[in-house]
């Protein structure tokens, strides 16, 4: 539609090159910790660079990952430009410092699909329906066209049930983290391959389903 926003997710980081296979890595809870929410009290995303900090074990994981010749792309959901909580400069700078800290102890990741939109949200331009807000598949679809992926031979590791809902819509398999901060998005709907504590322990078990089926990474 005539003057309508884009909604499309906001990408980073672009490897040319294309690998067959992807592990989709949700951020928050998956890489970074959650911040407290002001007014519910509950772990969410960071909204300033001061408070993002690596969990632990993630650099480590990322580059086993990364050394078992996956391509690592970010999806993650970053409505709080949209709900007027921050600005989309200062979501933007979050990320970079996560890549930054990963960087640091010799991890990266290839790419990064950031969604800014908000169903609810006060920012009209980013604000009302999108394709690429997990559950919805859109980020993963969008990242399997850019790069060549094949879909079902790809994972998906997060930390809510949108995670594990928007990767079975794009056709990947899913691992599924405890992280404690996001127990209120975690309501039992989902239905993952594998669970795990936290990215450390589901990489290992992702590589444990691996070797158990020849053939399939």
């Amino acid at each position: 539609m005539s003057g309508a926003p884009e909604r499309r997710p906001r990408l980073y980081g672009l490897v040319a090159r294309a690998v067959g296979t992807a592990i989709f890595l949700d951020r928050d809870g998956v890489l970074n910790e959650g911040v407290p929410d002001p007014d519910s009290g509950a772990l969410e995303s960071p909204l300033a660079v001061a408070d993002v900090r690596l969990l632990p074990g993630v650099a480590a994981a990322v580059r086993l990952l990364a050394d078992a010749g996956f391509l690592l792309v970010c999806v993650s959901n970053q409505p709080a430009a949209a709900k007027g909580r921050a600005t989309v400069e200062e979501l933007l700078a979050v990320h970079e410092r996560v890549l930054a800290l990963l960087a640091c102890e010799g991890a990266r990741l290839d790419a990064s699909y950031l969604c800014l939109h908000h169903p609810d949200g006060v920012v009209p331009a980013l604000s009302g329906p999108c394709p690429c807000r997990k559950p919805a598949p859109g980020m993963l679809l969008e990242a399997a066209d850019t790069l060549g992926l094949e879909l079902g031979a790809s994972w998906m590791i997060g930390d809510t049930d949108a995670d594990v809902e928007a990767a079975a819509a794009a056709g990947c398999r899913t691992v599924l983290l405890a992280y404690p901060g996001s127990a209120h998005k975690r309501l039992g709907g989902a239905s993952p391959d594998l669970l795990a504590a936290d990215l450390p322990e589901g990489v290992a078990r992702l590589f444990e389903r691996s070797r158990s089926q020849p053939g399939h990474q």
